[in-house]
């Protein structure tokens, strides 16, 4: 197989790759504060949970769900939602991109390279902002939803973090019927967590990493980028 013939697929992590700042506490602290300003008075609850993580006494999935049940509510409808969704891509894609990511990302596309987003955080407001950014598919951590199509404060399957990210890619890529022997993948991360898919990929980022995968990057001779 040559690379001209390949699938050419371009995976991009989002918070802290693409992101300035990590996204979720943003949009729950905004979403509340023009939904329900009251709610805001929970914050010392949703520190307690982040403590109750860093603990272990939470894992990751438990703690986003809490969080959102305490800032926006246990459940919150498909119209508000998308409101919501996309009045917080649009103050993140105006003032929260790194320059060098939104550059990286323009060149991909103009490579061939089929764009996608990969990461933990909510597909319904990730896919807002890559729609801004002009990604092809998302693959995120799904809500549970109510009868009517509203958004439980639940996460529907898996958390999309770690190995998970990794078979959720996989099933996408089942999904859209390419065989992984046929696709040239690039995957682009800012974090240690993302080492099975930066391993798995042909080519792998760590994007001005942290510690521990700067060392894990040496080590492996991924590329290592800082924008």
């Amino acid at each position: 197989m040559s690379q001209e013939s390949a699938h050419r697929i371009a995976i991009y992590d989002m918070d802290k790759t693409i992101t300035v700042a990590p996204t979720w506490t943003g949009f729950l602290i905004g979403t509340a504060r023009l939904r329900a300003p009251w709610r805001l008075a929970l914050l010392p609850l949703a520190g307690l949970a982040v403590g109750a993580y860093a603990l272990k006494l939470l894992d990751r999935a438990r703690l986003k769900q809490v969080t959102q049940h305490l800032l926006i509510g246990s459940t919150i409808s498909a119209q508000d939602a998308a409101t919501a969704a996309t009045r917080f891509a649009d103050r993140i894609v105006a003032t929260g991109l790194f320059a060098g990511a939104r550059a990286r990302i323009k060149a991909d596309r103009a490579a061939g390279y089929r764009l996608v987003m990969a990461t933990a955080s909510y597909d319904f407001y990730v896919t807002a902002i890559a729609a801004q950014l002009g990604f092809d598919a998302v693959i995120a951590t799904g809500s549970r939803k109510t009868p009517d199509g509203g958004l439980r404060a639940l996460i529907d399957g898996e958390n999309c973090y770690g190995p998970a990210k990794l078979r959720m890619i996989r099933a996408w890529l089942d999904a859209q019927g390419i065989a992984r022997a046929d696709a040239m993948i690039r995957f682009y991360s800012d974090h240690v967590s993302d080492a099975p898919t930066l391993d798995w990929a042909d080519e792998a980022f760590a994007v001005h990493p942290h510690g521990p995968l700067r060392t894990l990057a040496t080590t492996k001779g991924w590329t290592i980028l800082d924008w």
